[in-house]
């Protein structure tokens, strides 16, 4: 079975382009445009080159040896929290910029949940000398406020949006918004694995090499070119796609994806989209979403402000579906262990999002031999979350 996008834009019943007529030039135009572009020498070359001199790549594929002997495995983390900007979106919006640069677009426009694709499009942007504008939720702009000085110091307008729970659904709404009254000059840098066809395929083509670096590492450290599991977050999905892009139909490799519990999926307070969630359309895609019977969407929660999210991209949900991916939810309280555990056993204090991730190790770890290769993605760094932990460490048990 192929698990990758097929020629009309869906992988499986999952996928495809659902936009409003004011759209439908614009996103064909990009589909015609993405790949002849991104697979031209130019593009590689200019793009490969920003990777290695300005982003800081190839990121470490670090042994990590207390958490391997806890964990009976040999574990081994990518650390994406190294790149320029601190987490894996960098990547994805080197990426966009280019191409929508080679597309003769003048204006930039994102979302952001957690702030990390704020600061990397602004970043990009700085670097291209093009306008850029954020869209992000209110309440997201409060506890992910360093996010935002770094976006406004790097030249982007920020803009609060204030309605639903004022999180990333409703930072991706205003943003599709803005496109459609300005869909000639305005290109959309997405920053995950959500929205119409062609961003899926594209933003997982741009993190792809995360898992290209992963075979080579992994060759290089162990002897052979793959893992036995593969374990990342996903909210949207942009960095767990990057992360098993290369593995995807390699039946050798075991999939396993953590995504936001929040306060438990038997909960209202929950993120946890495919477990719970029913096949819709949101934003431009059909995917598994958090929604009413009657269609209306549920808001979200996590403690993580980029996991907060109603869905999920169609690359992870037919992975979910067809089982060739395990997806268990992390809730808020097993985060925050997963995280100080890190910390204190690693020194490496990871992101929210990427504590999601950590969390399910002890979860799976009776599926582990002692010779099994584990790799672990750590999406960012947790520098932008100090706040929430600091706030909640009392309640964590010590590691």
């Amino acid at each position: 079975m192929d698990y990758n996008v097929n020629k009309d834009g869906f992988y499986g019943i999952y996928g495809g382009a659902y936009i409003p007529e004011i759209l439908y030039k614009t996103v064909k135009d990009l589909e015609a445009a993405y790949l002849p572009i991104i697979e031209s020498e130019d593009f590689k070359r200019e793009y490969h080159n920003l990777l290695k001199d300005y982003v800081g790549r190839p990121s470490p594929l670090y042994y990590a040896s207390r958490m391997s002997e806890k964990y009976g495995c040999k574990l081994y983390l990518k650390r994406e929290d190294l790149n320029h900007t601190g987490a894996h979106k960098i990547n994805n919006a080197l990426g966009q910029i280019l191409l929508a640069r080679k597309m003769g677009k003048t204006r930039i426009i994102a979302e952001t949940g957690a702030g990390q694709h704020g600061v990397a499009t602004a970043t990009a942007c700085a670097l291209m000398n093009m306008p850029c504008t954020v869209y992000m939720g209110a309440l997201d702009v409060k506890r992910q406020h360093v996010n935002v000085e770094r976006m406004k110091m790097l030249g982007a307008t920020v803009h609060p949006v204030e309605s639903g729970n004022k999180t990333l659904k409703d930072a991706t709404n205003e943003a599709i918004r803005d496109w459609c009254c300005h869909p000639e000059d305005t290109f959309y840098i997405i920053g995950s694995t959500v929205g119409p066809h062609p961003y899926p395929d594209m933003v997982a083509r741009l993190q792809s090499v995360i898992s290209e670096e992963i075979k080579w590492q992994l060759q290089e450290k162990t002897g052979r070119d793959y893992p036995d599991y593969i374990m990342a977050c996903v909210g949207g999905g942009s960095n767990a796609a990057g992360t098993i892009y290369h593995y995807l139909n390699d039946e050798r490799v075991k999939i396993i994806l953590g995504e936001a519990g929040g306060l438990g999926i038997d909960t209202d307070k929950t993120a946890a989209s495919m477990q719970i969630g029913t096949t819709g359309i949101l934003h431009g895609s059909r995917i598994k979403l958090m929604q009413t019977k009657d269609g209306q969407i549920v808001e979200p929660y996590s403690i993580s402000a980029g996991l907060d999210y109603p869905g999920t991209g169609p690359l992870h949900c037919n992975l979910y579906q067809t089982g060739r991916a395990q997806v268990i939810a992390a809730n808020d309280d097993e985060a925050l262990r997963a995280a100080f555990e890190l910390t204190r056993m690693e020194g490496i204090i990871p992101a929210l999002e990427s504590a999601h991730a950590l969390a399910l190790l002890p979860k799976v770890a009776q599926q582990f031999k002692p010779e099994d290769v584990v790799v672990l993605t750590v999406s960012g760094r947790g520098d932008k979350d100090l706040d929430t932990y600091l706030s909640h460490q009392n309640e964590v048990n010590n590691v």
